[in-house]
C-alpha cells in the first residue's frame, strides 16, 4: 500500500515494529516530549472540523464529510437525550468504531459525555456478542439491518441471559416490521429504535411515546427543533404531504458542503443550502417520516422503474426468507431486469416460480416480479456495513446471459 499511496508515510502496528513500522503499544507507553503546560498555548476553534467522516452511498467515490466541534458534540448529546443514554448505560459496539452511527449516534462519544460504559466487540458472531452482552448487563445495542437479523435467527440466542437490554439501535438500513416484531419476542426488554441517519449530518429517531404502528413503520422524526426537512420531486418542487419525494434537509449539525468536491456540492445542495441526500420518503401522519428506498436504488426495466425496496419488502414476507437484496442484472432487450439474492431460514428451501406465485397473490404486478432468484449463505456488505449491492450487482453481471433466466444456487 505504501508503494502505490506515496503519501502513506507512517505503519502502525500492534505487535513489534518491523523495519519501516512504529509501535503502538511503544507509542502509548513513549513519555510525552513537551510539557503539561504546553497543553494551554493550543487553541481549539469550535467551528474547525474534529473528524473528517466519509460518505457511506452503496455506489460511487466516498467523499470526504468535514464535522466540526460544534456540530458533532452536538450530535452526539442530542441522540444521547432520544435514546435514553445515561451515566448507567452500557452500550456494546461491534459495529467498526470509525463510522458515523456507532461512533457519535450517540455511539461511543454520547456514552462517554453521559458518564456511561462501552464494551467493545472484536467480531460479529452471535455467541459472542450474546456472551458479552450477558457478561456486562449490556443496556444498548447497535446494530444495522442484516446484523440484527443474523442475531435473532441465531439458535444461540435461548443460551443466553439478555434481560438487561433496554434499547437495540437500527441505522444504516431500513428494517422490516418483522425483524423487529421478533425480535421484541425474543428480547421482550428491549426497545427497537429505528433510526434514520446520514455522516453528513441529520438524524431522525423514533420515540418511545409513537404508537406502535408509527414504530414499526417510520424511521422516526428529527432530533432537533431547528432541523429543517423538504420533500421535492426532480425539479427542486415540494411534494404535497403523504407522497414521496427526495429527502433534503439544513439544520444545526448538518453539513454544509463536502471538503474539496466543489462540482459535487453545486449538484448536492440547493442555493438556500439544503442538502439533497437521494434518499426517498414520505411524511407520516404522525408526523414522522417513512423511508421509501434510494433515488438511484431502481431497477429500469424496459422503461418501467421498478423500486427494490418495494419487492424486497414483499419478499420478506414469504416464511422461507430470512433477508433479501434485489438489484438490477443485464439484459439485451430491456436494459435491466430484476434479480433477488435471498439467505433462506434454516431448514427451507425456495425455487423461483413459488416465489413469483407468492408474490402474485400480494398483487404485485407482473413486471416487477423477480426474473432470477439466488439463494446465498450471507450477503457481502460494504465498509460501511450495509449490503453491498453494488457487489451483487457485479456477480449477476458476470453469471452467463443463459443462466440469467433461470434459478442459481
Amino acid at each position: 500500500m505504501q508503494k502505490e499511496n506515496r503519501s502513506l508515510r507512517f505503519r502502525i502496528v500492534l505487535g513489534a515494529a518491523g523495519a519501516g513500522e512504529v509501535s503502538l503499544a511503544e507509542l502509548i507507553e513513549r513519555p510525552a516530549r513537551l510539557a503539561r503546560s504546553a497543553l494551554e498555548e493550543i487553541a481549539i476553534d469550535p467551528t474547525d472540523p474534529a473528524v473528517f467522516q466519509l460518505s457511506g452511498g452503496t455506489t460511487g467515490i466516498p467523499k470526504l464529510i468535514p464535522r466540526t466541534h460544534n456540530d458533532y458534540a452536538y450530535n452526539s448529546k442530542a441522540a444521547a437525550a432520544v435514546c435514553r443514554v445515561t451515566g448507567d448505560t452500557v452500550m456494546l459496539i461491534a459495529l467498526p468504531i470509525a463510522h458515523n452511527l456507532p461512533l457519535a449516534c450517540p455511539g461511543i462519544q454520547g456514552a462517554y459525555f453521559n458518564g456511561g460504559k462501552v464494551v467493545l466487540s472484536p467480531t460479529t458472531r452471535p455467541a459472542d456478542v450474546f456472551e458479552r452482552i450477558q457478561r456486562h448487563r449490556v443496556t444498548h445495542l447497535k446494530v444495522v439491518p442484516a446484523f440484527l437479523i443474523r442475531l435473532i435467527n441465531d439458535p444461540a440466542i435461548r443460551d443466553y441471559e439478555l434481560s438487561s437490554l433496554r434499547v437495540i439501535q437500527s441505522g444504516g438500513q431500513r428494517m422490516q416490521p418483522e425483524v423487529r416484531l421478533r425480535t421484541r419476542e425474543l428480547i421482550p426488554s428491549a426497545f427497537v429504535q429505528e433510526n434514520f441517519g446520514m455522516s453528513e449530518g441529520m438524524l431522525m429517531f423514533v420515540r418511545w411515546d409513537d404508537p406502535e404502528e408509527v414504530r414499526l413503520e417510520t424511521c422516526g422524526r428529527p432530533i432537533c427543533p431547528d432541523d429543517e426537512v423538504r420533500l421535492v420531486d426532480d425539479e427542486g418542487r415540494e411534494v404535497p404531504a403523504g407522497e414521496v419525494g427526495e429527502f433534503s434537509c439544513r439544520g444545526p449539525y448538518t453539513l454544509r458542503g463536502y471538503f474539496g468536491a466543489p462540482e459535487h456540492n453545486a449538484r448536492q445542495f440547493t442555493a438556500d443550502g439544503f442538502y439533497r441526500s437521494g434518499d426517498l420518503m414520505r411524511l407520516h401522519p404522525s408526523g414522522n417520516y417513512v423511508v421509501e428506498g434510494r433515488k438511484k436504488d431502481l431497477i429500469n426495466r424496459g422503461g418501467e422503474k421498478i423500486s427494490a425496496e418495494e419487492v424486497e419488502n414483499l419478499i420478506m414476507t414469504h416464511p422461507a426468507v430470512q433477508n433479501v437484496a434485489c438489484v438490477p442484472m443485464p439484459d439485451p432487450n430491456l436494459g435491466e431486469k430484476m434479480c433477488a439474492f435471498v439467505i433462506l431460514r434454516p431448514g427451507h428451501s425456495l425455487a423461483l416460480k413459488d416465489l413469483a406465485a407468492f408474490l402474485l397473490g400480494k398483487e404485485i404486478a407482473k413486471f416487477k416480479l423477480p426474473e432470477r432468484l439466488e439463494i446465498v449463505e450471507e450477503f457481502p456488505v460494504s465498509t460501511f456495513g450495509k449490503v453491498s449491492k453494488k457487489a451483487l450487482a457485479e456477480r449477476v453481471a458476470q453469471a452467463p446471459a443463459a443462466g440469467r433466466e433461470a434459478q442459481s444456487t
